[in-house]
């Protein structure tokens, strides 16, 4: 039984990789540099994503095992439609998909391509990668799509998602704005669950936890002081209980232990089962969000 204190080297102690590709995205730093490093010791092969070819590369050559290193700018659509473009024309299965990157709260609205950037950047660009790796997923024995979602999806806006203003054009609150993203990638693994199941492919969410990781990169003020101080680490162990190789665990967990291979459109957290806000499980706003992101990304998606 695993724990809230177990790390990613645990739960994958009995795992063997061998024979299996991993895509991940984020892999430069943090809670996707600590996941790539176990898995690939666990003989997977890791296609290992970061905003550059620069920060992937140098991320792969500090790990042992076999990794691709591939550029995947998850604001930059473009970039990732050729990325996925480039994974397809590898001549393999991919057996599981694991959305870890992302930026958070950020001070100012920052807008692109029509929307707001965390928005853009955590939900669409993630959306994109996994629909057009869909193929991939269905050739694989045991399909698994893994998205990294936080208990901060609990904090959206109201409606839990706000359609009409996904441009932060009516009001913007950083905070709220994060929530609402990690909400989509919590709706989104339900969604992908629900279309993909029964081809033998499943989707899951999870919440890390909290953990001074480069997501508060974007931080400012009070905050953004607290979480630059060099002390910061040490409190936040002790008063979250969450170092990196603890909070990479639950996302290496739930994309490989042997007991969930029939275990889909669920939210995990401290490696078990948790629970969502009542947003987080309604399936007519995942159905919503589906349609509306397909829709949004109808040109990349038909190139």
């Amino acid at each position: 039984m695993f724990t809230k204190k177990s790390t990613a080297e645990q739960v994958t102690n009995d795992v063997d990789l061998t024979g299996k590709t991993i895509v991940m995205t984020g892999v430069n730093s943090g809670l996707g540099y600590e996941a790539m490093r176990v898995l690939a010791s666990r003989g997977a092969h890791v296609i290992g994503l970061a905003r550059t070819l620069g920060k992937a590369t140098e991320a792969s050559n500090g790990v042992v095992g076999t990794i691709t290193p591939l550029a995947c700018e998850l604001s930059d659509l473009n970039s990732v439609r050729h990325c996925a473009d480039q994974i397809c024309a590898m001549d393999i299965p991919i057996d599981i998909v694991i959305c870890n990157a992302g930026i958070m709260a950020l001070p100012e609205l920052t807008l692109k391509d029509g929307l707001e950037l965390q928005f853009l950047t955590n939900h669409m660009g993630h959306f994109l990668l996994v629909y057009l790796l869909q193929e991939k997923l269905k050739k694989s024995v045991e399909g698994r799509i893994v998205m990294l979602s936080s208990m901060g999806h609990q904090m959206t806006v109201k409606g839990g998602i706000n359609f009409d203003n996904l441009d932060g054009s009516q009001s913007y609150q950083g905070w709220k704005f994060y929530g609402q993203s990690k909400l989509a990638n919590l709706l989104t693994a339900k969604a992908f669950d629900d279309r993909l199941k029964d081809l033998g492919v499943r989707a899951n969410a999870v919440h890390p936890g909290v953990i001074n990781t480069n997501l508060t990169r974007s931080l400012d003020g009070v905050l953004g002081v607290f979480f630059k101080l060099p002390f910061t680490g040490l409190l936040m162990d002790r008063v979250f209980g969450k170092t990196i190789p603890q909070g990479a665990s639950t996302q290496c967990y739930v994309a490989t232990n042997p007991s969930l291979k029939d275990v889909g459109g669920k939210y995990f957290s401290d490696n078990k089962e948790g629970k969502t806000s009542y947003y987080g499980s309604n399936k007519e706003l995942a159905d919503k969000l589906w349609d509306y992101s397909v829709e949004y990304l109808k040109r990349y998606i038909e190139k």
